[in-house]
């Protein structure tokens, strides 16, 4: 069928296919594969997550969260990887299904802030939370988001929180 040489050939072309790496996704490629809104919140589903460098197996492993619940921002798409950005900017390629929909938020700034048992911040304080928490977002309305953390439940003001839009509510 072949001679030796032709074949051997031919097995080392197939094995360069195979190594080289894939083009790198074009730019008309990247956006909204699922129509969801861009840049939308979402939040980590394991405790270990491979944040890559580009949207695939092959990329490289730039970090690594350890940290379920942790709020990330989804800023792009491309097939089934998702370019994520932390609180700290810094952004990277994770699989979708190391993703979920289920809110969460992180207490910003340097210093606690007080839960409180109504959106109002004369009501009764419920709890002090302290900078990196990660808190269940269950609504927001006007100034205030409803959370829940470590069995705590209560208002908090958006501008102490990284994982809601200023002007947010919920339906």
């Amino acid at each position: 069928m072949f001679s030796r040489p032709v074949f051997i050939l031919f097995l080392l072309m197939l094995s360069l296919f195979l190594a080289a790496p894939a083009a790198p996704a074009r730019a008309e490629d990247i956006g909204s594969v699922t129509k969801l809104p861009l840049p939308r919140f979402v939040s980590l589903r394991s405790d270990t997550v491979y944040v890559r460098a580009g949207p695939g197996m092959r990329f490289p492993v730039k970090w690594v969260y350890q940290r379920r619940s942790y709020p990330l921002q989804v800023v792009q798409e491309f097939d089934t990887w998702r370019k994520i950005r932390d609180s700290d900017g810094d952004e990277g390629w994770v699989h979708q299904s190391l993703l979920s929909g289920n809110r969460h938020v992180l207490v910003a700034g340097q210093i606690p802030v007080t839960i409180y048992k109504k959106p109002e911040s004369d009501a009764r304080p419920v709890a002090q939370i302290e900078p990196g928490v990660v808190a269940k977002l269950n609504e927001c309305e006007d100034d205030w988001c409803d959370v829940s953390v470590s069995g705590y439940e209560g208002w908090l003001l958006k501008s102490t929180l990284w994982g809601v839009y200023e002007h947010e509510e919920s339906e």
